[in-house]
């Protein structure tokens, strides 16, 4: 019994202890080395790199850029990143984004290295800057690469470890702030009959991108903005994922955005872009601005039919507008002003443009000298276009030699298409 009085006897229910290993581990501190030659030891790396005849700074007190020393060269920045673009050890940034304990593992990884590689996964790649911008104020280091959630941070060209600042480690996790809801009933901007119209609607809207656990979402915030341009309401898919970690990604979108958050159900999240949103693409006329009156006036009416209020707006991405400006210059394409034209009409004006492209498309200066049988076209040297001058060059001497070796194979008239000529001849007669 656990809890019986000392008197009574209690039998021994527990396991022996373990037997001492005999293995004996030697530990070493890299600040008091072994000798020399030993094996399997691991040194502290040495402050630099520096330019020649320079020294590292020592100083119990430095300031960030004292640390940091001179700007690094784009030589010397490949030096330092490309050993560590294959290799596994990294600081991994996860759904908590950066925490107190990091900053002394950031530490023990400069303690061995200059550079330290840390890998960014879920929710905090949102906002990559931000996650940026605080690695280099709480660590005092610099960000020399980063690509996608990967950052490379260095530590300074007069780093010191033993003088580096320490942070008493925390070893419990501490309690979560009381955040306020995100999602309200009635959103600011809308009433509560509209705000639900939103929502049913939401439910057959397809979401414009599936987001997946531990994923790199650096795109996401783009993404969504361009899909504003088209619609008023985008959802984004989460399935999977933890509903803090979504409920975390749809306070950074309304954020950065900015929207209005309008559902977290079904693991997708709902957003609407506000009454007060404007388009990017205002001093282009091919983007369409579609009017948030609609909205509110007529509830029966779908999304796409909300964009498309007028016949003469076309809906198009930034990437045709480009396509459609480059065929325009080329003379690949035309726009018409008249829109309402007969068939007829169309149709000598499509003829036309197709006139007029093929001609630009295909017309060079050529000279031709009608002449009598055996006579060739040919172009004169002198308006040959200078692009197929080098090329026609060397095709002449590369088939020079086989000109002057060349023989006919067989008497004249001999071949097939000479006899069917014959006969065409006698039936002409």
């Amino acid at each position: 019994m656990p809890f019986a009085p000392p008197t009574m006897p209690r039998p021994w229910t527990g396991k022996a202890p373990l037997k001492k290993a005999k293995k004996k581990v030697p530990l070493f501190d890299s600040f008091d080395p072994p000798p020399e030659g030993k094996a399997g030891v691991k040194y502290v790396e040495m402050p630099g790199p520096f330019p020649f005849g320079r020294y590292p700074k020592e100083g119990m007190m430095m300031t960030r850029e004292e640390v940091l020393g001179e700007p690094l060269k784009k030589w010397e920045k490949g030096m330092l990143v490309k050993p560590h673009m294959h290799d596994n050890r990294q600081v991994n940034l996860g759904r908590d984004g950066f925490t107190h304990n990091m900053l002394e593992l950031i530490h023990s990884h400069w303690k061995r290295r200059r550079v330290c590689k840390v890998r960014c996964k879920g929710v905090p790649t949102v906002d990559m800057d931000n996650v940026c911008r605080v690695l280099e104020e709480k660590t005092g280091g610099e960000i020399i690469h980063r690509v996608g959630g990967v950052v490379y941070l260095f530590r300074g060209r007069n780093y010191n470890y033993r003088t580096r600042p320490q942070y008493p480690l925390m070893l419990w996790k501490p309690a979560a702030p009381v955040y306020p809801k995100l999602i309200q009933e009635v959103p600011e901007g809308l009433t509560k009959d509209e705000a639900h119209e939103f929502r049913v609607k939401g439910k057959s809207l397809k979401p414009i991108c599936k987001l997946s656990k531990n994923g790199v979402y650096v795109s996401l915030v783009k993404d969504v903005r361009d899909a504003f341009e088209l619609s008023p309401l985008v959802k984004v898919d989460c399935p999977g994922l933890e509903p803090s970690d979504y409920k975390k990604i749809g306070a950074k979108l309304k954020e950065l955005v900015p929207c209005v958050l309008l559902s977290f159900d079904d693991e997708q999240i709902l957003m609407w872009r506000g009454r007060d949103w404007k388009s990017r693409f205002l001093d282009n006329p091919l983007t369409p601005i579609p009017s948030e009156t609609n909205i509110a006036d007529d509830a029966d009416k779908t999304i796409e039919e909300q964009t498309v209020s007028d016949q003469n707006t076309v809906i198009s991405s930034p990437k045709m507008i480009s396509l459609w400006k480059r065929a325009v210059e080329s003379s690949k394409a035309v726009i018409l002003e008249e829109l309402d034209l007969t068939p007829d009409v169309l149709l000598e004006k499509v003829e036309e443009f197709e006139g007029t492209s093929q001609a630009a498309e295909h017309t060079f200066t050529a000279l031709v000298l009608p002449g009598n049988d055996g006579a060739e076209d040919y172009v004169d040297d002198e308006d040959r276009p200078e692009e197929y001058s080098d090329i026609d060059d060397d095709f002449d001497d590369e088939c020079s030699d086989d000109d002057e070796s060349f023989e006919p194979v067989g008497q004249e008239g001999s071949l097939p298409v000479d006899k069917i000529v014959r006969k065409l001849r006698e039936k002409l007669k």
